[in-house]
């Protein structure tokens, strides 16, 4: 059932060696891996109105205009230095590599801990907003945010789980309709104003001015219109997701991605300068501008539809670059190995199914609300971006090859600009929510420390010597011990002894007796089949199974000394039916999880299949 549902649902599964069919061409790769830095244009300028409306009134929008540009500036100088790493690292993994290479194996994993963060927020935040817009166009959803928000989440999961050709037509499309009906929202709001003379009304009333401009709150007010910069770093993570020539398909994707966020970032923060549009949680900026610009009509719809689509496609540039990153990772061995292997469909499946399940939680937290989530967005991703410019300004400067000063000025001065932000981020979001960022990214990089240690152990003692062989042992004279465990005499135990019997002539049979009137039965029918073998039965005063056979093993009562090996031979059921693993075979897997830490057992587990329909069984 779950394998005919998961066909459904995923589709075939797909050969290693069409995997050059599941890359991105141009036109496909802008949507999907820019979606994230396109829909920002969504809240973006929003975020930067809530800092300064409840202070300065209608002289906000002169001011958020200038911060728009402070921030296309920083746009345009990260994708100038992220041109570059796409340059030097064909290969792709972005900052994480870049930093790892250049500055260090620490700096790396803070890079990489940032970014896997920022991705989880980017779904959280994206399909947080989606539902905004759902609910701006219709109220009475407001009491099912969450529920709505986890919904798009899954479908984004479903969609990226079926493979990267799929994935990219599906998700791609929306993209393109909602540049176009944005860019059409922007030329019609602009002409209606500077054209036609039309004098635009406020939907809510601007507050009262009751203070003046001051340099900390525009760089409040700066910092919150950053969060328009994430997503861009997912181009130079994915260059391995690319059709070949990949890097110039990479840089191609990354020059238009740049083109059209500022077209409209830039347009939508005019038109909020014009039309007055004033945040608040019910009804978005954009939805604010749609209704002044075109009523509510067809139009309003389309871009309330639109909008919450590219939204919600937004976190699909989290599916696609957090897998790679953490494959990155995981190849490196700071990561579970688990994340470096591709899926049925070429993907790296366990690196979505985590994403999905760790912003899933984030969604229930901050009960599927933008603003809540905004503080803990750019901070992470800002730093990666330090990193990262950090990284390519050392590799010019040390390899000193054609071109490397104008190269290096780039990345400097990428690299002290990021860190500006990212300082300015973390001082005036902190008591908002970005300490737990602070908190976060320590914890990450000390988990994968972790696990790279482990990793570290495990090889080496695993590791044979050059010249370490087989020792020379004569299997004549070693005895071999075979212990089977019995609950209840039945053909599944049977076949697990007869099994025993072809390894080993020194069996016995171990019953652990919880309950004398089942012992006692148990002991009947064993006598009354008398098969031989000698059976020993040992109580439990505590119910526990484990505890008095490995008591049993290490005792003088048992033949086996300390160096010798035991066998343990297990029966076990082989349900047909998804739910029967939950209904059996428990106490096999106590039983093996116990004795898998004693070096001196080894265990066998003997299937016996069970099947629901007993037409089957007896054509079996």
């Amino acid at each position: 059932m779950l394998s005919k549902l998961g066909r459904l649902l995923i589709g075939r599964s797909l050969k290693t060696t069409e995997l050059k069919s599941e890359k991105f061409n141009v036109l496909w790769g802008l949507p999907v891996l820019s979606s994230d830095a396109i829909s920002s244009v969504a809240y973006a300028g929003e975020e930067i109105l809530w800092v300064l409306i409840p202070v300065l009134g209608i002289m906000s929008y002169k001011y958020m205009f200038y911060s728009a540009l402070c921030v296309v500036f920083l746009m345009i100088m990260v994708t100038l230095s992220y041109r570059q790493t796409i340059d030097a690292y064909p290969q792709g993994g972005g900052s994480y590599i870049v930093a790892k290479d250049n500055l260090g194996t620490v700096s790396g994993l803070v890079a990489g801990a940032s970014l896997t963060i920022g991705y989880i927020l980017t779904v959280a935040v994206s399909t947080s907003a989606g539902t905004a817009a759902i609910i701006s166009a219709i109220p009475f959803l407001s009491p099912h945010r969450v529920t709505i928000t986890l919904f798009f989440i899954f479908i984004i999961t479903i969609g990226n789980l079926r493979g990267i050709r799929e994935s990219s037509k599906v998700f791609g499309t929306p993209t393109y309709i909602f540049m176009a009906v944005i860019l059409c929202m922007i030329i019609v709001g602009i002409f209606k104003v500077k054209v036609f003379g039309y004098v635009p009304k406020p939907v809510y009333k601007i507050p009262e001015v009751v203070s003046n401009i001051t340099l900390l709150l525009f760089i409040r007010a700066f910092s919150s219109g950053c969060t328009a910069l994430t997503g861009i770093e997912a181009v130079s993570n994915g260059i391995p997701s690319f059709k070949e020539p990949s890097q110039k398909n990479a840089r191609i994707v990354l020059e238009l991605l740049a083109l059209v966020v500022l077209i409209i970032f830039g347009g939508v923060s005019y038109l909020s300068t014009l039309y007055h549009t004033v945040p608040n949680t019910e009804v978005t900026v954009i939805a604010q501008l749609a209704s002044q610009i075109f009523g509510h009509n067809i139009m309003f719809y389309l871009v309330q539809i639109t909008t919450t689509i590219i939204l919600i496609m937004a976190s699909n540039t989290a599916f696609t670059g957090l897998p790679l990153l953490l494959a990155f990772i995981a190849k490196d061995g700071f990561a579970p190995r688990q994340f470096a292997k591709r899926g049925k469909r070429l993907g790296y499946s366990n690196g979505i199914v985590i994403l999905c399940i760790i912003s899933s939680i984030l969604v229930i937290i901050f009960n599927g609300e933008t603003h809540s989530l905004m503080p803990l967005y750019a901070v992470g991703v800002f730093i990666s971006f330090t990193l990262s410019q950090a990284g390519m300004f050392k590799r010019w400067v040390k390899l000193k090859n054609t071109g490397w000063r104008h190269k290096a000025v780039i990345n400097g001065i990428g690299a002290i600009v990021t860190f500006a932000t990212a300082v300015i981020l973390g001082i005036t979001k902190f008591l908002q929510g970005a300490w737990i960022v602070f908190i976060l990214i320590p914890a990450v990089v000390y988990i994968m420390v972790e696990i790279n240690r482990h990793y570290k152990k495990v090889a080496q003692q695993l590791k044979l010597a050059v010249n370490e062989r087989p020792k020379e042992i004569d299997f004549t004279k070693q005895k071999r011990y075979v212990i089977v465990p019995i609950d209840t005499l039945n053909r599944s135990f049977l076949k697990a002894l007869n099994y025993a019997r072809t390894i080993s002539n020194n069996i016995i049979v171990f019953h652990v007796s919880i309950d004398d009137e089942a012992t006692a039965r148990l002991l009947s029918k064993w006598h009354e089949y008398d098969i031989g073998i000698p059976i020993v039965v040992k109580k439990s005063a505590y119910r526990s199974v484990v505890g008095p056979l490995v008591k049993f093993i290490e005792s003088e009562e048992y033949a086996a000394g300390s160096k010798d090996t035991v066998t343990v031979v297990l029966p076990q059921f082989v349900v047909t039916r998804w739910w029967g693993n939950i209904l059996h075979n428990q106490t096999a897997l106590f039983i093996k999880t116990m004795l898998l830490r004693r070096r001196n057992i080894a265990i066998v587990t003997v299937p016996y299949i069970i099947f629901e329909d007993n037409e089957e069984c007896l054509k079996k």
